[in-house]
């Protein structure tokens, strides 16, 4: 899922992550698989894969540190592409031709573990290890109460993005949006009026006019739409419903569906979002018609924090997500690097874990506010980096601070494959083109059977 960023999106994601342009660090340059980072006159030379350039330029800087402390031991950085990441890890994999360390995201790393192909990093750094890490990471990486991998970045919490200009012509104030709630029996539902209120036609009548035009709309209210991570999740998370039991798909449960009928009415019935035609096949369209002005009401995560602050031209703030008849419910998520349990450099690559778990070695991540770190002390540099920007984003961690209640991403040995079939049948009811129930029903067949690889 972290692209839930690409990493929970890829259908989910993009987990996913999307990150700033590569900069230049001191310990050489990074480039696509068989492109380097490297520190030269080491006695070991060790290997990192990510699949971002920019995270890239933060491990530059990272490991040119570690590497003035660790004289003897370099790393090299190569950066696969997003879109082609997973599959050659697969087939590195199997050919014995896998980088020392590698990025790995919650819903494919269980296969590796299982597989003996990961090393046990509490074997390799000690149980206490995790105790500095963000528990939520930590949590989304152990397998058999055994953590596979080292916490790099964290995702926090799912919150609301808002045009401000947009809210006062409408009458509709943060605090509406921090109090909003939603409900698919209706009865104490605020949510649904308040987006009616924010979504305008061409000729400027709103959604909760009787002159309102659904088939030429200009502003969109909400960005309601078929994204795991912001959207699908948090609402089944907040109406009690479940995901997944296991690695096996619930979206057959009762709650589940009622969650999904509700968003779908928003783009449907009550039109405040826009067509799943536009949105099912372009994960950024309501990013960017928030950012062009056309949508007031942007639901997101930090993933999406710097983009926003440096394109949008409008006042906007954040605001915590619409409460739901479970509360507010929001999906946390991360990304780790692992260890290659097959590296012919076992002791390097322990060293470099150990480095990039650390405070000083994790803070490059976060320093310029792109991404936020997944070592707990480390994270203060990427909270001070938004605070002197004067943006508030409490709300992203209100929701999912100690003791409030989350929803698990996905998870599963073949979670791609699983993916791609729920996605297929999805694609059509978010249009409208199948009803929910039946959908829903027709999504968990599917799901899981691609899950047991059927």
């Amino acid at each position: 899922m972290t692209h839930l960023r690409k990493p929970l999106l890829a259908g989910v994601l993009g987990m996913a992550l999307a990150l700033a342009a590569c900069s230049s660090g001191g310990s050489g340059q990074s480039g696509e698989s068989g492109g380097t980072a490297s520190n030269s006159g080491a006695a070991t030379t060790v290997t990192l894969r990510l699949w971002d350039e920019g995270a890239a330029g933060a491990y530059e800087e990272s490991l040119a540190a570690f590497h003035d402390q660790n004289p003897d031991i370099a790393v090299e950085i190569s950066v696969v592409p997003w879109s082609d990441y997973f599959t050659k890890l697969r087939t590195d994999i199997a050919a014995g031709s896998m980088d020392d360390l590698f990025w790995i995201n919650n819903s494919s790393y269980t296969s590796y573990a299982k597989s003996g192909n990961m090393v046990n990093i509490d074997e390799a750094l000690g149980a206490e290890a995790r105790d500095q890490w963000d528990a939520n990471v930590v949590k989304a990486f152990t397998l058999d109460d055994t953590l596979w991998g080292v916490p790099q970045l964290s995702d926090a919490g799912i919150a609301l993005y808002y045009n401000k200009t947009l809210l006062d012509e409408a009458g509709v104030t943060p605090d509406d949006l921090a109090n909003a709630k939603w409900s698919p029996q209706g009865g104490d539902d605020t949510l649904i009026n308040l987006l009616k209120k924010l979504t305008k036609d061409n000729s400027g009548n709103t959604a909760d006019s009787a002159d309102f035009n659904a088939d030429s709309i200009s502003q969109y209210g909400y960005n309601a739409a078929q994204d795991l991570q912001a959207i699908m999740l948090p609402f089944i998370g907040s109406n009690g419903g479940t995901f997944q039991n296991g690695d096996q798909f619930t979206f057959s449960d009762a709650r589940t569906t009622q969650a999904m009928q509700y968003v779908v009415d928003l783009i449907t019935k009550e039109h405040v979002a826009p067509s799943a035609a536009d949105t099912n096949m372009d994960g950024e369209f309501t990013r960017n018609q928030f950012l062009q002005g056309n949508m007031a009401i942007f639901q997101s995560g930090l993933y999406n924090l710097a983009t926003i602050a440096e394109s949008a031209d409008f006042e906007w703030g954040t605001a915590l997500l619409p409460e739901g008849p479970a509360g507010r419910v929001s999906v946390t998520n991360g990304i780790v690097v692992a260890g290659n349990a097959k590296s012919e450099n076992p002791e390097a690559v322990a060293e470099v874990l150990e480095w990039l778990g650390s405070q000083e070695g994790n803070e490059y991540i976060g320093k310029n506010g792109t991404n936020l770190p997944a070592v707990t002390a480390a994270q203060q540099v990427y909270f001070d980096f938004w605070k002197d920007k004067g943006i508030d984003i409490q709300p992203f961690f209100d929701v999912v601070a100690d003791g409030a209640p989350t929803i698990d991403p996905p998870v599963g040995d073949n979670f791609t494959a699983a993916s791609a079939a729920y996605t297929e049948v999805l694609n059509e009811v978010f249009q409208g083109r199948v009803p929910v129930a039946e959908g829903m029903k027709t999504a968990d067949e599917k799901a899981n059977a691609a899950m047991n690889g059927e």
